[in-house]
């Protein structure tokens, strides 16, 4: 049963007034008393459909007319305070894994989501929940063959690793000169499909970060060591660093922002072996180096400077005097949005359109995403043509139960569900699907022409994200975080999203977020593992007075314990207090649980 919950605030809104002042003896929450009701309240609400229809108001004989109006009021209050709307469905789902082929192996909890509100997500996602369009699930960790743990990333402290400069230099090359790099393979996806997930209409859709050139640890330590030797000679191609948005100014930090693997970390030379440590790290050599050059040159032919430099392949921009140089690496931001020369092969944008309820710019391009959606599932997941159909982009893609939300001091674009588009000279060829919630960016889905898989898109997109999360944080501190869906240390493939660090994982148990670094011995041990080490912590938020959950129930809203007293079916209590223990005390009391 869907409600309405537009038509819920404007009874409310007439419950309680414009101004807060009016409204009937309504009990909140926590049952404290509201304001009286002036005369024209009755008035007001009358027999309106809308509140038929949220209220389920009746005309019964006996009930006498202020008892109708409180309880249009009260129903209409809980629906303007909280519109989210949910239907659990009992017990666990088996199904087949998409991650080790297991027919029935992974199991999880859900519910569908009539509507929810950003918070209550925010709220869910903390306790392990993810949504793929409308339906929210849960997997059941202890059971399942390949236990899901939920990833965020701390954009503000993040500093890209090598294998990520590599995306970003490749992509400015690209749209600089047309440059395509060689011996790039075709990509694989990194997670499965929608079928694989969950079987049914229910897809389990994370964020898919395609990766065909990101190298293994092995590799990349290969490379960040290889033989200076080798490299004299040859100067890089470089474009002067160039923001083409307003310059962000975030605290970097290193230490946990670098992978934990022994020989991953990149830290300075030790002592005894001949280095100083007053030198900065492998890049700043580099860039002494070319200073060292340039002065050279300038010494030999202070006249012919940049013709020298530009008979090798280097930007004049490149070799402008910096001032107030620092031995800090590089930001996100920086090598990100390096200029570009005014004759560039290609243009590259992002656009952000919100997606539920869909502005005017998301119908306007709907087709043409779409039909970048469909090359995607017939080259990467092998699709029929007929398989990938418009009902199917947008029941999984489009479709969001999350209610728009634009508090003055929240993001200029509010919270909510959105589409971020990858426009190349003037045509999409790919899209990021993410939510915006109070204090982070979640990504949910990435497809992309596959005509493109060169550009490591699925890496690319996913850098933007978190600088898109750091560009957020500058007008609302609290949202600092940038979600990545589920880790999952058990299959190979999955490993990367711990590459983008620092990052936590999260305590299937306590709900308590543990850095990565801390959870990888134990999972080498066990696929499932309680990360807090506390053995006496327990799950703070956890369902303590079930009565006080709240049910939706012929079209009447009420606290489980006056629910519980009209049931004969004992499976019905236990339903609810397993979905009362999934979702927590503070989204089951904010949340209202359908019940047919």
């Amino acid at each position: 049963m869907a409600v309405r919950v537009g038509e819920g605030t404007e009874i409310a809104k007439a419950a309680l007034g414009q101004d807060g002042a009016g409204g009937v003896s309504v009990r909140g929450a926590r049952g404290e008393p509201g304001p009286r009701a002036p005369e024209r309240l009755r008035a007001r609400l009358g027999d309106s459909r809308a509140a038929r229809s949220i209220v389920g108001w009746r005309r019964r004989r006996g009930r006498v007319r202020s008892r109708r109006v409180w309880r249009a009021a009260t129903m209409a209050s809980w629906a303007a305070l909280s519109p989210s709307i949910v239907e659990y469905f009992e017990g666990e789902d088996s199904y087949r894994c998409g991650y080790c082929k297991n027919e029935s192996g992974s199991r999880s909890n859900g519910m569908w989501a009539h509507s929810m509100t950003v918070q209550d997500y925010q709220d869910l996602i903390d306790r392990g929940w993810r949504r793929s369009g409308k339906y929210v699930y849960k997997p059941v960790m202890n059971q399942t063959c390949c236990p899901q743990y939920t990833i965020r990333c701390r954009p503000l402290q993040f500093q890209p690793s090598k294998s990520h400069k590599k995306v970003l230099k490749k992509m400015l090359k690209f749209l600089a000169k047309g440059e395509i790099s060689k011996g790039n393979c075709e990509d694989e996806p990194m997670e499965p499909t929608m079928e694989d997930t969950v079987a049914g209409d229910f897809g389990l859709i994370n964020k898919l970060d395609i990766q065909c050139d990101l190298k293994t640890l092995s590799d990349d330590v290969k490379e960040s060591f290889e033989s200076e030797e080798k490299k004299k000679g040859r100067i890089p191609k470089k474009e002067e660093s160039k923001e083409l948005i307003q310059s962000q100014h975030i605290e970097e930090k290193l230490g946990s922002g670098e992978p934990s693997h022994p020989v991953k970390v990149h830290t300075a030379p030790k002592p005894g072996k001949g280095a100083d440590l007053s030198k900065p790290p492998c890049r700043k050599a580099k860039e002494i180096r070319k200073e060292r050059k340039r002065l050279k040159l300038m010494h030999q032919n202070p006249a012919g400077e940049l013709a020298g430099f530009q008979a090798q392949g280097e930007p004049p921009s490149l070799f402008q005097p910096k001032a107030n140089k620092s031995n800090q690496p590089k930001s996100l931001e920086d090598l990100i949005f390096e200029s570009l020369p005014e004759n560039a092969s290609h243009k590259l944008e992002v656009r952000v359109v919100r997606s539920s309820p869909p502005s005017s710019q998301f119908k306007a391009t709907f087709q043409e995403s779409y039909q970048v959606y469909k090359r995607y599932q017939m080259v990467i997941h092998k699709d029929p043509p007929d398989k990938p159909t418009v009902s199917q982009f947008t029941r999984f893609l489009c479709s969001s139960p999350l209610e728009a939300e634009n508090p003055p001091h929240g993001p200029d674009c509010g919270y909510g569900s959105f589409h971020q588009q990858y426009w190349l000279d003037g045509r999409i060829i790919a899209v990021g699907v993410i939510d915006i919630l109070p204090y982070c960016v979640s990504s949910v889905y990435l497809y992309y022409d596959p005509d493109y898989s060169f550009l490591s898109l699925g890496v690319y997109s996913a850098l933007r994200e978190i600088g898109f999360t750091r560009q957020l944080h500058q007008k609302t501190s609290q949202l600092s975080y940038y979600y990545m869906g589920f880790y999952i240390h058990s299959c190979p493939k999955m490993k990367y999203k711990g590459q983008y660090r620092p990052s936590d994982l999260l305590c299937p148990e306590t709900y308590v977020w543990v850095p990565i670094e801390q959870c990888l011995s134990s999972l080498e041990n066990s696929k499932y593992c309680r990360f807090n080490q506390d053995p006496e912590a327990v799950d703070e938020g956890r369902s303590k007075e079930p009565d006080r959950l709240q049910v939706f129930h012929r079209k009447a809203i009420m606290p489980y314990g006056i629910y519980k007293k009209q049931q004969k079916d004992p499976s019905e209590e236990a339903a609810v207090l397993q979905y009362a223990g999934l979702v927590g005390q503070v989204c089951s009391e904010r949340m209202l649980l359908l019940r047919n």
